[in-house]
């Protein structure tokens, strides 16, 4: 193994995504429901149009009243346009609220997607809880977006033309009169709806980030409580809570005074209608049925009015969650597409040899390269051990061969062939990844273990909870492999965990075995048949293990001493106590004692 300098570290650069515009991303929401929601929407302009017709005929029952005749006709058809008319708007709007609603599900399936195929470096730059928010609060205010923004602005529009001119129809220069008030007093809610659009933003923010904390505590409920730390933490969460508070209220402030002044210039704009027509009547220049038809119409007015404000305010607050879920929509994801079939892998030929070649890596929130022209090679069917000080770059190591993050320069082979050349999916399946925190998921002992392989037989699944020396707690819980774990495998004991995690290894039959920190909660009985079982992985796994115990070090073929980011030394364990003083180092204090102590090397 060479290890050699490097001139310069390459600067990294992510991809330019072409941003595309937010409401782009809600009408694709509405593919395959587009139908359904014209259809509802008409059925509303339909309920909408016959009631228009209502005034008219209220004023044609005033008018036979006055001419003494029979009244059946026309209160038979203000009736039937009442009730005909409640009838289709309700149907309208069952079919409009199911549909809203399928958007959201679409929503919500499709950012979903988004987020599991997410690159991990741009998962890094978001808070657990805020995408929790996306997910869940933003794309709630999806549902009222469709609804009460892009259906109701299309039929109240409709529904606030036809009043108008029907208004005309009655008398022109009452008509003059109303639109003059409204217009005033509407130019007044206008100026309201950017304040509304903001302040949803910082809302929705806010709900994030009160998330976030949440889900931070939740995450180390344990260690919060046995902190005594409790009260600093209700305290924490609860400053978010308030912030959340502080800007939901100043949009209700915004919508509120918006909405008023929709009602307010109806109000007034009643009072000039009622002054200046009941003039009109007095000199004889309009009739009692027609003033009393246009102030029907003015009220008649004040549901499409109110109705197209609102929406437009639900645009503002649409736009900002539609944004928080764009932003999302468009980051970059992984080449491979999830499947079903693809959790369960074909079985793939003998172990595979690992060469890192002068590679350069730094996460993107750090100045400092994590890797410094990291150099080694690691034969197939082998065992090497990591070994080092903390942020000496050995957790990266298996991030790379993962392909969580790409390298900023130098090249990375797996069986001879770049890294880059295989396909993201095939990748990983031929990889097992136990992690330092051995993460557990909610659900059953063995909804945990198929997360390796899906398709997995009785016969495998046994063979690896016998590997992992699982068997005794499978015995001994209540429901055997389908007892609940808890959320984050609550249930179990760390050293319980940690065998979970590498029974789940096991299970999937890889080339190549990851180990970061495995044994850290294992007993020397349980590690020590770990070790067997490893062996017994030779002929057809390459085995890669991070540790700080040296009873676990010193059964490795190969052990790279790693530090600053690049290779210190490689080796056997004797070989290098005599060459190495960073791991003589590590074997005197860091590294545990195995059955013989360390010798000091003069």
């Amino acid at each position: 193994m060479v290890v050699t300098n490097s001139d310069a570290v390459p600067e990294s650069t992510d991809a330019v995504v072409e941003q595309e515009r937010p409401w782009r991303a809600l009408l694709a929401y509405t593919k395959g429901l587009r139908r359904v929601l014209v259809f509802g929407g008409m059925l509303s302009l339909l309920g909408g149009a016959a009631g228009l017709a209502q005034p008219l005929a209220a004023a044609a029952v005033i008018d036979t009243l006055g001419q003494h005749r029979s009244v059946w006709l026309a209160v038979t058809l203000l009736t039937a346009l009442v009730i005909g008319a409640g009838v289709i708007s309700a149907l309208g709007y069952y079919l409009l609220e199911r549909t809203a609603e399928s958007v959201v599900l679409a929503a919500r399936r499709q950012l979903v997607g988004r987020i599991m195929r997410l690159r991990m470096r741009d998962v890094d730059r978001f808070e657990p809880g805020d995408l929790m928010s996306r997910v869940t609060a933003d794309t709630t205010l999806l549902r009222q977006v469709t609804t009460q923004s892009l259906v109701q602005l299309a039929t109240n529009s409709l529904m606030l033309v036809g009043t108008i001119v029907l208004m005309g129809v009655v008398d022109l220069p009452l008509l003059g009169v109303t639109v003059g008030v409204v217009s005033v007093i509407g130019l007044i809610a206008a100026a309201m709806m950017p304040r509304i659009r903001e302040a949803t933003r910082r809302a929705q923010e806010a709900v994030g980030a009160m998330g976030s904390a949440l889900e931070r505590v939740l995450g180390a409920f344990r260690t919060v409580k046995a902190a005594g730390a409790e009260s600093h933490e209700i305290d924490a969460i609860s400053d978010t809570a308030r912030a959340a508070w502080k800007q939901g209220v100043l949009e209700a402030k915004w919508q509120a005074i918006a909405g008023t002044s929709t009602g307010l210039s109806l109000q007034i704009a009643f009072l000039a209608v009622l002054g200046v027509g009941g003039a009109r009547v007095a000199s004889g220049g309009l009739k009692v049925s027609d003033l009393i038809a246009f102030l029907l119409y003015l009220f008649y007015l004040a549901e499409p009015l109110t109705e197209l404000v609102q929406a437009i305010s639900q645009l503002q607050v649409g736009a900002a969650a539609v944004a928080r879920i764009h932003q999302v929509d468009t980051l970059p994801i992984e080449s491979f597409e999830l499947r079903k079939e693809t959790r369960s892998r074909p079985a793939q030929p003998g172990p595979a040899g690992i060469r890192f070649d002068k590679v350069w890596f730094g996460y993107q929130d750090t100045t400092a390269a994590v890797h410094r022209n990291l150099s080694f090679q690691i034969p197939a069917g082998s065992t090497a051990a990591f070994v080092g000080p903390s942020g000496a770059g050995k957790s990266t190591v298996f991030a790379l061969l993962e392909r969580f993050y790409e390298p900023d320069a130098g090249t990375i082979t797996i069986g001879g062939r770049d890294i880059k050349e295989w396909k993201l999916r095939r990748l990983r399946s031929m990889i097992s990844y136990v992690e330092q925190d051995a993460p557990v998921l909610s659900g059953s002992l063995l909804d945990n273990l198929l997360l390796a392989d899906a398709q997995a037989s009785s016969t495998q699944i046994d063979d690896a909870v016998s590997r992992a020396r699982l068997s005794a707690l499978v015995d001994r819980l209540p429901d055997g492999l389908d007892t609940l774990v808890g959320h984050r495998g609550t249930r179990l004991s760390g050293g319980e965990r940690q065998r979970v995690a590498i029974a789940r290894a096991f299970l999937r039959r890889p080339r190549i075995l990851l180990m970061d920190e495995a044994t850290a909660n294992l007993d020397a009985i349980n590690e020590r048949f770990l070790i067997e079982a490893l062996d017994d992985l030779r002929d057809s796994t390459t085995v890669l293990t991070i540790a700080h115990r040296l009873s676990t070090v010193v059964a490795a073929d190969q052990i790279i001493v790693m530090n600053n980011g690049t290779v210190d030394a490689a080796g056997s364990h004797t070989d290098l106590l005599s060459a190495s003083d960073l791991y003589r180092t590590l074997a005197q204090t860091q590294l545990l004692t195995t059955d013989e102590p360390v010798k000091e090397i003069a």
